[in-house]
């Protein structure tokens, strides 16, 4: 099965694996996942990373951001998101970066603040993750492994909002 030609693919790592999901347009998941690695996290992780996107081909590749001071990741994960964003770049594949507030931001308007809430607002709008929606976690268990592709999924949608608004101002300034 041949990708569509401008898919977006976002990438959310946790301490298990990633999630990920790609995009055909703002309201069509063309494919999606989550892999979960034991040992060797990173290369696991990377490979499987580089063999998704071999068979997508994205056009863009979005992620979370991972060094700013505020973004408060691991080492290790910090280490794979540069080398997801050096192996998206090398493939021709634009990269694109968003903080959690950028995420958070973009949601505000439907009433989501937290990640539980974004995950609800995520299912809105993409109805075939509904059956993956984890129930609402008490502030003393871990994260559900599932939150990773809700997380990927906010990124996509973050990513055409801001995008189409950046793409409509410089657009607007040419203009001019």
């Amino acid at each position: 099965m041949t990708p569509p030609p401008h898919l977006t693919l976002a990438i959310h790592a946790d301490r298990k694996g990633f999630g990920w999901v790609a995009f055909e347009g703002p309201f069509a998941v063309h494919d999606w996942g989550l892999h979960r690695a034991r040992r060797n996290k990173n290369l696991v992780c990377l490979a499987r990373i580089d063999q998704i996107i071999t068979k997508l081909n994205p056009e863009a590749v979005v992620l979370e951001a991972y060094e700013a001071p505020q973004a408060r990741r691991a080492t290790r994960i910090t280490l794979l998101m540069r080398a997801v964003a050096a192996l998206a770049a090398d493939r021709g594949a634009t990269v694109a970066v968003y903080s959690r507030g950028d995420v958070s931001g973009c949601f505000l308007d439907v009433g989501a603040r937290t990640r539980d809430e974004i995950a609800a607002a995520v299912v809105r709008h993409v109805d075939a993750f509904r059956h993956r929606l984890p129930k609402r976690r008490k502030p003393w268990q871990a994260e559900d492994e599932r939150m990773a592709l809700f997380t990927a999924a906010a990124l996509v949608l973050t990513h055409y909002r801001l995008g189409a608004a950046t793409l409509f101002d410089d657009l607007k300034d040419a203009a001019s």
